[in-house]
């Protein structure tokens, strides 16, 4: 048995090496660069504010899901103020209904995940999305590993990302991957901090109580960023923790404050 669940696990993670999305119409994938990616849409198909959100890396294993409902609900929230979501599953992670976001063979697995092949693939999914949905600006909502992966591509693709709001961000992985297993390939989100534009708006929140992406890391990034002249600030959330900071009012928040800005 044990035997045989353990094929059944290579079978599924084999699956998820492929290429492009076959359908470029379908509505619950989008291509990248060269691999496809799971989405699930909530609210309009056409609204000039288009949200991404991103999941975490889900170190404990299990689907990437989480994110659907909470993009599903600041969609109703936020609907006043004309937005549609999309809740992106990132490369190598299933959604939970047998589908899997494809990922390179070498790409695979949930540590050291930030490599730059990676985070250009979700970059890719959001120039795409902008465009198939014909937003005037995109806003990413970005979870722990999902808010590092974005906050990567403000740097690697500067001007793609109007408005990010990096949630428990762990925005320096040198003291953050200190006595952990071994990051060797991903990217620093502070080594791009040089190239984000300054047009893009950065909003950071973390749980006073996040034992796990520690408030510093983000607060400092925004410290540079604002050095630079970027509109960026950080907000600490009051006894939440690192998962509950997601889940916030003070997220959901944030973005109608970034959308309702000048």
């Amino acid at each position: 048995m044990k035997r045989l669940s353990t094929l059944v696990l290579l079978l599924a993670f084999s699956s998820a090496y492929a290429e492009p999305c076959v359908d470029e119409k379908d509505q619950k994938r989008v291509t990248g660069v060269s691999e496809c990616l799971l989405t699930r849409h909530y609210g309009p198909e056409s609204a000039p504010h288009l949200l991404i959100w991103l999941h975490g890396d889900g170190s404990t294993g299990g689907p990437a899901n989480y994110h659907f409902p909470i993009a599903e609900k600041a969609a109703a929230t936020l609907a006043a103020q004309n937005v549609q979501a999309v809740a992106l599953v990132r490369p190598g992670y299933p959604d939970g209904e047998g589908g899997v976001s494809t990922v390179a063979a070498d790409q695979g697995g949930r540590s050291d995940h930030y490599t730059r092949q990676n985070t250009d693939e979700v970059a890719g999914a959001i120039r795409r999305l902008k465009e198939r949905h014909q937003a005037r600006d995109v806003t990413v909502i970005g979870h722990s590993g999902g808010a590092a992966t974005t906050a990567i591509i403000l740097g690697t693709h500067p001007g793609l990302i109007d408005n990010a709001v990096l949630v428990a961000c762990p925005c320096d992985l040198v003291p953050w991957r200190a006595g952990r297993r071994a990051w060797n390939r991903s990217e620093n989100p502070r080594v791009w901090i040089e190239h984000v534009a300054t047009t893009t708006r950065v909003l950071a929140l973390t749980g006073s109580r996040d034992d796990n992406t520690l408030p510093e890391l983000a607060q400092h990034y925004v410290e540079s960023l604002a050095a630079r002249g970027v509109n960026a600030r950080y907000v600490e959330i009051a006894n939440a923790t690192h998962n509950s900071a997601f889940r916030a009012t003070e997220v959901t928040e944030a973005i109608s404050s970034l959308l309702a800005a000048p």
